[in-house]
C-alpha cells in the first residue's frame, strides 16, 4: 500500500475542503520508493494525481499531464524530464522552477528538492 501524508491539520480526512492551509498542499504518494512528486501547488494536479479524478482539469489535457506526472514522480532529477515533446527548460528567477510544456499555452512548471519535484503547479501562458 502507498504511503500518503496530509498536511498538517488534515490527517485522517479525504476531504479536500476540509483542508484549507496553505496552497501547498502536501502529497506524498509512492508506489516506487523514495523517488516522487511531494507536493502540489495546483489542487486540480493533486486530485488528479492521488484520486484520478479529473473533471477540474480540461479533458483534452488530461492524457498529456499524467504521461509528464508519471515521469516526473520517477525522475531522480530535474534533467531526466528532458524527453523529447516536453519542451523541458529551467525558468528564470528565484526560487528555481522548470517547466515542461503540455499543450497550446499549458505548461507544468516545478521546483525540486532532493530527489523530489515539489511545489508542481499547471499554468497557461498567454
Amino acid at each position: 500500500m502507498a504511503e500518503l501524508h496530509a498536511p498538517a491539520g488534515c490527517q485522517g480526512s479525504d476531504d479536500m475542503d476540509a483542508c484549507q492551509g496553505d496552497i501547498d498542499t502536501v502529497s506524498r504518494y509512492s508506489l516506487h520508493g523514495d523517488v516522487m512528486i511531494r507536493s502540489f501547488r495546483s489542487r486540480a494536479l493533486l486530485t488528479l494525481w492521488r484520486k484520478g479524478e479529473a473533471s477540474s482539469v480540461r479533458a483534452d489535457l488530461t492524457g498529456r499531464i499524467r504521461l509528464r506526472l508519471d515521469a516526473l514522480h520517477a525522475a531522480k532529477k530535474p534533467e531526466a524530464m528532458h524527453q523529447p515533446g516536453f519542451n523541458f527548460h529551467k525558468l528564470r528567477g528565484k526560487p528555481v522552477r522548470y517547466t515542461v510544456h503540455v499543450n497550446g499555452p499549458w505548461c507544468i512548471t516545478f521546483e525540486w528538492d532532493g530527489e523530489d519535484a515539489v511545489r508542481v503547479d499547471l499554468e497557461q501562458y498567454h
